[in-house]
């Protein structure tokens, strides 16, 4: 008798329910007819929002240069483009050779954990997270470790807390800003205390800035590189969000600050980035483009713009609702929604979620799958229009009032 076939033990302890069971019982709903409101995945492409023009063109005339292998750390009008990106943005030192381009940010903080871990190592990871870094962490044999950012606090990481989780194994600190899934954006001085904590005990710096263009009204984005000068930092960034082109797959790290002591670091990355041969070629040629022309996101982001306003639908609406509280999103394309404590004990994230998908037809992520103690919270994509997230908003009070 043949036996099952399982699934690695390695996985047990990975969990991404962004596309989880969730996601997979909205997909059999619609199946049966029901039109579902999706609002789990920040997914500009499905909401209107197109990549630009220019980048299209960009890809397109260069395809019949696209079609043999790149060299395994990316396109050097890409990798230069990214260079000159940060040169502008005060970052010195660096050169096409301390880029790597890969197959979306997803694959290069895989790639990177993996040149970076030995079994039983410690990272430290922002809760609420987004769970690729903590699974990432777990599959390469590492422990994440969670230092808290407490929504009391604004969703505001604390740089003593912090400290005091750093061990004999912690080898790295990640900071998500501005951050999925709150919106927080954290100012200077809050990164330049979690930098100091990283530079004393000798930390890598993984600053995850993959919306770095995208934030509102008074907020205002730090480079976590300008900041590290005794440590490493690794930035991480892409084409997904700001320039709409997720589709791309094009995400790129950048290895900033001591060089020197990440020179075997950096030669374990070109060993795994030769071993997947090179990231996709296509959209390679989208960023230089996208980086050196006209920054659109700018209009969607100021007031009046699309991506504003639609943020603001969410801020009136959790306000308006005896049910729902929110600290409003400074940047990114999410919001990080609080049940009122009446439900404490009666509704949880996971039973508001399942039930207002199964009858209200709305599609969340339970704020609980970002690794929150928690389980009060869900998070939206503030990316649907204005009408849509009204609609949204009534029925998530129209399921709340028959739990008052």
């Amino acid at each position: 008798m043949n036996s099952a076939i399982g699934s690695s033990d390695a996985l047990k302890d990975v969990k991404y329910e962004i596309r989880g069971q969730l996601a997979h019982r909205a997909i059999e709903l619609e199946k049966r007819g029901y039109e579902i409101i999706s609002l789990n995945i920040g997914n500009p492409g499905l909401y209107g929002f197109r990549t630009p023009e220019t980048m299209r063109l960009a890809m397109i005339e260069n395809l019949s240069l696209a079609e043999p292998y790149s060299h395994q750390k990316g396109i050097f009008p890409a990798r230069e483009a990214v260079v000159m990106q940060q040169q502008n943005r005060g970052i010195s030192g660096i050169s096409a050779e301390e880029v790597f381009i890969g197959n979306g940010v997803s694959e290069l903080i895989d790639l990177t954990l993996r040149a970076l871990l030995n079994r039983g190592d410690e990272v430290l990871v922002p809760s609420p997270d987004y769970p690729l870094w903590s699974a990432a962490v777990t599959l390469n044999g590492g422990t994440p470790r969670y230092y808290d950012c407490l929504p009391e606090n604004e969703f505001m990481p604390d740089p003593e807390a912090i400290e005091a989780l750093v061990g004999p194994k912690t080898r790295a600190i990640v900071i998500i800003n501005p951050n999925n899934p709150t919106g927080a954006v954290y100012p200077r001085e809050v990164l330049e205390a979690i930098v100091a904590v990283a530079e004393r005990h000798g930390l890598l710096v993984m600053a995850d800035e993959i919306y770095d263009q995208m934030v509102y009204d008074d907020a205002a984005f730090v480079p976590l590189a300008t900041l590290v000068n005794d440590g490493v930092c690794l930035t991480y960034s892409g084409l997904s969000k700001v320039y709409r082109a997720c589709g791309y797959r094009v995400g790129w790290c950048v290895f900033s600050g001591d060089l020197e002591r990440a020179r075997s670091y950096v030669h374990g990355m070109e060993l795994l980035a030769a071993l997947r041969l090179c990231s996709n070629v296509p959209g390679q040629w989208a960023v230089q483009t996208a980086l050196g022309g006209f920054q659109s996101i700018g209009e969607l982001v100021v007031a009046g713009g699309r991506l504003h306003q639609q943020r603001q639908v969410i801020i009136d609406r959790v306000e308006q609702s005896p049910y729902l509280h929110l600290v409003a999103p400074k940047g990114a394309m999410y919001a990080f929604v609080r049940l009122d404590k009446r439900f404490e004990g009666s509704l949880d994230d996971r039973r508001f979620a399942l039930e207002l998908l199964e009858t209200m037809h709305v599609l969340v992520a339970p704020g609980s799958s970002f690794n929150t103690p928690y389980t009060d919270h869900f998070r939206i994509t503030t990316l649907p229009d204005t009408e849509t997230l009204h609609t949204v908003f009534d029925r998530i009070d129209s399921l709340l009032d028959q739990h008052r």
